[in-house]
């Protein structure tokens, strides 16, 4: 079952036009780690949500839920 949370990752990345050794590289992490968060096979750290949400512009709401929220 693939989450909502790792295609999020991959469909906000790919549209800002970066790898996954780009994203990786912005976040902190392997490029390993960020295709296991893509595949489902893992969900990033903690420590990982902020920078990954800033890196791809959402929130940590966002990024968990895999929609997009109506900003107030």
């Amino acid at each position: 079952m693939e989450m909502p949370t790792g295609k999020t990752i991959q469909t906000l990345r790919r549209q800002k036009g970066l790898t996954q050794e780009q994203l990786a590289e912005a976040v902190g992490v392997t490029a390993a780690a960020v295709s296991k968060w893509e595949t489902g096979n893992g969900m990033p750290d903690i420590a990982y949500l902020s920078p990954l949400c800033e890196v791809l512009d959402i929130n940590v709401n966002e990024l968990l839920s895999g929609e997009k929220l109506p900003s107030e």
